[in-house]
């Protein structure tokens, strides 16, 4: 296929690489591989044994279901898409056309959640990448939808696509990483109405992990979901039977869906694809400054959408989804990481339970750089969206200035966070060779484990082997470099790049989906959606 964008130049050719090896792929790269490589966890399924953190009392949880019923009931939910609005009539619901504004019963809510699956599963063009959401499974995103992108070397610039490309390796690379979230960083190069179908096909060649796709408007909606049938070998009807990718629906808080919002989340339920309808109720700008009003109209607000999905397609995969934080009340700059962040990711999931709904939260940081602030400040949210048994967590890796940027040095450093977190969840085990009686026997009081066969047998495995941290006493550290831990996130980022293989795809399938670019190509530029 060529672009028209340059004449003559194949589609593949425009995602650049910062080092030719990194285009070999599969096998081709496999003896390159060696004992030095970057120390990471296996590739596995991600599950919370412990029960979750409980905030909110029982009746507290009550207390906010009945306030988002009547914010639904009374207050109403402005809708813009005539389509919706006539589902909604259709359904019982009071419809105003002349405001948009539609109000729905507690009744109504209560049929749409009889339909909702509490788990599901994301089926990406490789099996063994399939990821669970609901129960205790949890998955880990890329960032998705900054505008810009930083490097230290590099320094903050617009989002392009070589750069896309490259976050995307670094998520392929990474097991940690379990899903590809909505442009990791807008490639502003290209045009505005076609430059999703390049953000897909990059999706789909360099991983082969689930993805997450641009729900503003039916086509940008619908590209995704064929594109990923075709990579899939998959009709829409099959693909229906068994999704492959997910969106993110943002509600316009307060209380409003755009025509486009609505549309994406319409297009998606109609497939039988995931939706994850997030309100975004900073408090104090857009929802109530008190936790518990925010949370209600939060609760409201994402109730509204899981109705909607169920109207179009009964038992369309839905989430839960939460993205409450408050605002600086000295600037109304967006603040997270906040004490009060952390709290609204616990209690988000003890609603999401309550509809038994499975549950989407996020991790984030206002630093404006790959500093401390930056990691104790995701870090907290980490905590929130861990202890309130979040089942996807979006922006987990490479979120930087309040979402504005993805960064390079971020993703290694939030690697490495959810690594530790993964690690964390592992059960302790205890039985007659954990518990080392023999060895403890052996071993004279006063003395060391060092050498006792009980450590040599377990020592290469015993603990976590951080890919980040480094444990060398000063003047082993001073030597060589004295780098923080900003400046050796640089260099491991540049090493997993050298080290990424790209997944193998048969050619037929990606000339199938280079002609369908092609064709969608011409009709946006004919002027259809």
């Amino acid at each position: 296929m060529t672009d028209f964008r340059q004449p003559g130049v194949p589609a593949r050719a425009l995602m650049p690489t910062m080092s030719e090896p990194r285009r070999r792929r599969g096998a081709e790269r496999t003896s390159h591989r060696g004992p030095a490589a970057i120390p990471q966890l296996p590739l596995r399924c991600v599950e919370n044994p412990y029960p979750p953190m409980q905030l909110l009392s029982a009746d507290q949880v009550e207390a906010i279901h009945e306030a988002s019923m009547h914010i639904l009931e009374n207050f109403g939910i402005e809708v813009m898409s005539p389509r919706a609005l006539s589902l909604f009539e259709k359904a019982g619901a009071e419809v105003d056309h002349a405001t948009q504004n539609v109000r729905i019963d507690r009744g109504l809510v209560a049929e749409a959640l009889k339909t909702t699956p509490s788990s599901y599963t994301l089926t990406p063009r490789n099996p063994a990448r399939t990821i669970h959401l609901g129960g205790n499974r949890i998955n880990f995103t890329l960032v998705a939808g900054p505008p810009n992108v930083h490097d230290m070397e590099r320094g903050r610039r617009a989002g392009n696509l070589r750069d896309y490309a490259d976050l995307v390796r670094l998520a392929q690379h990474f097991n940690c990483i379990h899903m590809i979230g909505n442009q990791v960083c807008a490639p502003i190069e290209l045009p505005a109405n076609s430059r999703h179908l390049d953000t897909y096909f990059a999706n789909l060649t360099l991983t082969d992990k689930a993805f997450h796709v641009s729900a503003i408007g039916r086509g940008r909606a619908l590209d995704g979901i064929s594109m990923m049938a075709i990579s899939r070998g998959l009709t829409l009807d099959q693909l229906a039977e068994d999704p492959g990718v997910t969106t993110i629906i943002s509600v316009n808080s307060p209380r409003r869906f755009d025509d486009m919002m609505a549309e994406g989340l319409m297009t998606m339920a109609e497939f039988g694809q995931s939706v994850a309808v997030t309100p975004f109720t900073l408090m104090g700008a857009m929802s109530p400054v008190t936790l518990a009003g925010a949370l209600a109209q939060q609760n409201a607000e994402a109730l509204f959408g899981v109705v909607l999905t169920q109207l179009v397609r009964p038992g369309a995969p839905v989430m839960y989804g939460a993205f409450t934080s408050n605002v600086d009340m000295k600037s109304g700059a967006p603040a997270f990481g906040t004490p009060e962040n952390t709290k609204a990711n616990v209690a988000s999931g003890q609603l999401a339970r309550r509809y038994s709904l499975p549950y989407r939260t996020t991790p984030g940081s206002a630093s404006n750089a790959a500093d401390a602030q930056g990691a104790w400040e995701t870090m907290m949210a980490l905590w929130g969206a861990i202890l309130g048994h979040g089942n996807l967590v979006y922006h987990a890796a490479g979120w930087q200035e309040g979402g504005l940027t993805a960064s390079f040095e971020k993703f290694i450093i939030d690697v490495e966070m959810i690594q530790h977190m993964m690690e964390f969840l592992r059960p302790i085990d205890v039985n007659e060779g954990e518990l080392a009686l023999d060895a403890l026997g052996r071993v004279p009081t006063g003395g060391h484990f060092f050498g006792e066969p009980h450590t040599l047998e377990r020592y290469a495995t015993a603990f976590y082997q951080p890919l980040l941290s480094n444990w060398q006493n000063y003047e082993a550290w001073a030597e060589a470099g004295g780098l923080d831990a900003t400046a050796r996130a640089t260099r491991l980022w540049k090493k997993a790049l050298e080290e990424y293989v790209e997944p193998a795809m048969d050619l037929a399938v990606r000339e199938e989906l280079e002609a369908y670019m092609a064709k969608r190509r011409e009709e946006i530029g004919q002027g259809e959606p």
